[in-house]
């Protein structure tokens, strides 16, 4: 199943392009695309590829208000660099909306992707939600209903019906939260995922909520971040907006309010989107970064995003570069290897983890314990780490980031990698130095090794014990 996440009518000869000239980015960067400006980004991830949906902006320079007639698709397979696939619908997708291609997201069911937008409606409302769907991310995308999802005339609908997010269970029950304004709502989705089911409700526990709500799950427990504008450790001005979010044991709440975990943006909208790939998560939002760029001019960045140990998130560091290349599990030489083994141990302690290892994390320091650690304190002396495949691997290389909790678990004093010739383990042959150094990855290269097992042994340091947070093994 994939991952989640999370101005005037220009009539019918409008149509939705179902086409585009498709154009990889040359080099990683924030923003991620400065050919034009893209802004409320959503992301998702279907098989090995990331996906960005984001509305266009297209105010003149100078201009004081949104202009914004078509929602456009980006990916990538590295989190890194992008493919741009141009406009994939427009407000002419929706026969009965006027204008305005505000915020959107897209949701997969039963094979097909629902694209759940904030258009400004034909009637009395000023913006209504609806939905386009295709059978591909890219589609092409038609109007799934015919009219609005949510619109003024909605029951207990929000002040301004806008920035739709769509959840979907492990049950297969989904949820709609949308709303600005301060005006937050909520409604479970009928399974058809075009209808309510059951009355709109108003969710509790979102502290100084403004716009721009986006939800998720991780190990059990419910995400919701959302815009913020208050000055009460958000930000400067009111003008601007900060990100805010809380947590809840059930998707409708009630909410706790847990903090700021994205700070206030160049713009002074400030919405984004979370997402988990290849095993690193993702704060995909946007700001005003880009040559000209400006409040109505703005561009969508993308940075890492860690967790604590406790479940709560790190605040997101915003960067000129983006985040490092994480390629995943892909094919051919070069390929890391290591998140499609079997892990095993010496030792690991009880309140660690042993799927740190090969989990895809990128950590931002040895002590990042955001996508979990594996350590072996107590114990002392030499442990070793291992994987094994189904089949024969061909490898010549291993990066490793080792962890260092600043207590029991230290920097190793020494490493070797080892292979399995059939009989026994033994060192790969031509290994360079094993590295400990802290706060980065370690490389070892070696002449190709095939086999089904591969280990890394591991001596502490005098009085300590050893971690990892990250081994990588690379396909010759």
């Amino acid at each position: 199943m994939p991952f989640r996440h999370r101005a005037v009518k220009l009539g019918a000869a409008i149509a939705l392009a179902t086409s585009a000239l498709v154009t990889p980015s040359a080099d990683a960067s924030n923003p991620i695309v400065t050919s034009y400006y893209t802004a409320d980004p959503a992301p998702l991830v279907v098989g090995n590829t990331l996906y960005i949906y984001a509305g266009r902006d297209e105010a003149a320079p100078g201009g004081n208000n949104f202009l914004m007639r078509e929602w456009r698709v980006l990916s990538s397979t590295d989190a890194a660099s992008w493919t741009d696939h141009g406009a994939k619908a427009n407000i002419g997708t929706f026969k009965w909306a006027g204008a305005d291609a505000w915020a959107s997201e897209v949701e997969p069911r039963n094979g097909r992707y629902y694209w759940y937008t904030s258009v400004n409606g034909n009637g009395a409302g000023w913006m209504d939600i609806g939905v386009a769907v295709g059978d591909s991310p890219l589609g092409p995308f038609t109007d799934a209903k015919g009219g609005p999802l949510v619109s003024d005339s909605t029951p207990n609908s929000s002040g301004l019906n806008i920035d739709p997010t769509v959840f979907t269970d492990d049950d297969g029950q989904a949820y709609l939260y949308w709303g600005g304004y301060w005006g937050v709502r909520a409604a479970k989705l009928k399974p058809n995922m075009i209808e309510l089911d059951g009355p709109v409700v108003t969710p509790t526990g979102l502290t100084d909520y403004w716009e721009a709500p986006w939800m998720f799950k991780r190990n059990g427990l419910y995400y919701m971040i959302y815009a913020a504008n208050d000055t009460n450790g958000c930000v400067t001005s009111s003008s601007y907006a900060c990100q805010r979010y809380a947590t809840a044991t059930s998707p409708l709440g009630p909410w706790r309010h847990r903090g700021v975990v994205l700070g206030q943006v160049s713009s002074t909208t400030n919405h984004a989107g979370v997402v988990q790939f290849n095993g690193q998560w993702y704060m995909v939002y946007h700001n005003a970064n880009a040559p000209g760029g400006g409040n109505f001019r703005r561009s969508v960045a993308v940075d890492l995003l860690n967790f604590n140990a406790d479940g709560t998130m790190q605040r997101v560091t915003q960067t000129t570069t983006g985040p490092p290349p994480n390629p995943g599990t892909g094919t051919g030489p070069g390929t890391n290897l290591a998140p499609s083994a079997t892990r095993s141990t010496s030792f690991v302690s009880a309140w660690e983890n042993l799927a740190a290892i090969n989990n895809g994390g990128v950590p931002a320091n040895s002590a990042d314990r955001g996508n979990l650690a594996y350590g072996n304190w107590p114990e002392r002396g030499t442990q070793w780490v291992e994987y094994t495949w189904p089949s024969s691997r061909s490898i010549n290389k291993v990066a490793t980031y080792w962890f260092d909790d600043g207590q029991g678990i230290d920097l190793p004093a020494s490493c070797q990698v080892q292979y399995w010739n059939g009989t026994s383990y033994v060192p790969v042959p031509g290994q360079s130095g094993c590295g400990v150094a802290g706060n980065t990855f370690n490389t070892t290269t070696f002449t190709a090794v095939t086999t089904t097992r591969l280990r890394l042994s591991i001596t502490s340091a005098p009085d300590h014990s050893t971690g990892v947070l990250e081994w990588q093994a690379f396909q010759a």
